[in-house]
């Protein structure tokens, strides 16, 4: 069986889970707010804990890729790889939104198997990270930033299927979209413990990613933001 141990920081919630044979072994949350700084470590040091009372060799590290936050996908990635080289296992990248859409195809068993997911992930003002995916996970819209007006989804929309809206970006779409067949998803967040079934097709399949030059998926370049004035 493969041990993984599961990270996630790309959203306000901070997150690691290790896991075998599709099996929560051992996980630590926070939902408190961007505290992956000060949290990661020692959520990473439980599970690895675990693993050593349980006589567990860790097989690999999967690590959440974004969208999301830019700090704390660089927080998460960034021990990501520092495990996975001192260990010498391979290291399993996990788009998020791929995440976020299988945690709400498992989740219940009401969900229609011709559903359309779409995953959001907030951004700036009526701005939302976002895919759309079938039950098979093909896209049915290519992940990227998208703009919510009161056109947003049509083209998925106008298929007459069940379409979920999830993720801490869906509030926002809720003022300009409705349709009959469309349903918002409440409480869906990016976690570890959701992992698990990507990051095992990915370690059966070999898919790893390099060490040292993969980067977060950002899908739009950064923007600072000005410092306010003091006075």
């Amino acid at each position: 069986m493969a041990v993984i141990l599961n990270i996630d920081t790309t959203t306000s919630v901070c997150s690691a889970a290790l896991t075998a044979e599709g099996m929560i072994l051992c996980h630590a949350e926070d939902f408190e707010g961007r505290n992956h700084a000060a949290l990661l470590s020692g959520f990473i040091k439980k599970c690895l804990d675990f693993a050593a009372d349980k006589e567990l060799k860790l097989d690999a590290v999967a690590v959440s890729m974004g969208p999301g936050s830019y700090t704390g996908l660089r927080i998460g990635l960034s021990e990501a790889k520092g495990l996975a080289y001192a260990l010498d296992i391979p290291l399993i990248g996990v788009n998020t939104l791929e995440l976020m859409a299988t945690r709400v195809m498992f989740s219940t068993d009401s969900v229609a198997p011709d559903s359309i997911l779409v995953p959001m992930i907030d951004a700036r003002r009526m701005e939302v990270f976002t895919a759309a995916y079938d039950f098979g996970l093909q896209e049915m819209m290519k992940p990227g930033p998208l703009i919510l007006d009161e056109n947003a989804y049509s083209d998925l929309i106008a298929t007459g299927r069940p379409v979920l809206l999830f993720g801490d970006g869906s509030d926002k779409a809720k003022a300009v979209i409705d349709a009959p067949n469309v349903t918002f998803v409440p409480d869906v967040v990016p976690l570890a413990v959701d992992m698990v079934a990507l990051a095992e097709r990915d370690y059966a399949r070999r898919a790893f990613i390099d060490l040292a030059y993969s980067t977060p998926l950002y899908l739009k370049e950064f923007q600072a933001t000005k410092p306010k004035p003091m006075l």
